[in-house]
This record gives structure tokens, sequence and C-alpha cells, in this order.
């Protein structure tokens, strides 16, 4: 879900409603999703623009073989940095697909 972003150089006050009237319906640059890697890796890095280090990153499931990791404890956020987040996970299975919030 993507909002609308107001440059600081804006001048009309209808980009700044607009921008408003986003966030109030629920658009934010701060979500997306993400598919973790498959094989033998057992992290994916997450390009998040809007993440910094400071940030909270909530994972939802969107597959069942998403929810099963996370139900067995086996999939956290490791790490988290600018325009970046970790998430660490067991090795291979079934597509494994989420939503994320980053928040901070």
């Amino acid at each position: 879900m993507s909002g609308y972003n107001v440059s600081t150089s804006e001048k009309d006050p209808m980009a700044f409603a607009v921008a408003i009237q986003s966030l109030f319906n629920g658009r934010s640059n701060a979500a997306g999703s993400v598919t973790l890697a498959s094989g033998t890796d057992t992290s994916t890095v997450v390009p998040a623009p809007n993440c910094s280090s400071q940030c909270a990153v909530f994972l939802f499931p969107k597959t069942a073989a998403a929810a099963a990791e996370l139900g067995a404890g086996t999939c956290y956020i490791s790490a988290v940095g600018k325009q970046q987040f970790t998430i660490t996970h067991s090795a291979g299975g079934a597509t494994r697909s989420f939503f994320y919030v980053c928040i901070g």
C-alpha cells in the first residue's frame, strides 16, 4: 500500500490535503510484502525505503506456510537498519510470504 508523497518544497495546499486524506484512509509507504528466501538461506534482507534503526517491524502471514513459520517461532526480525530490515527464518520449505509494516 503506498501513500501520497509531498515534497518539502510543495506550495500547493491541495497536495497537502491529498496526502493527509491518504493517511486518514490508511495509505502509507511504510507497508509492503516479502517472500522468504528458499534453499539453504536462513535470512532474508528486505529493502524498506522508510525504515530506520529506530523502527519496529511487524510481520503478518500471507500464506499458510508463513503462519506455520511464525507459529513455530523460527521466524523473527533479527536486524533493523537504514532502509532495510532482516528476517531470520528456517531454511527451505514451502513458499512463505508475509505482509509487513515498518513503524517508527
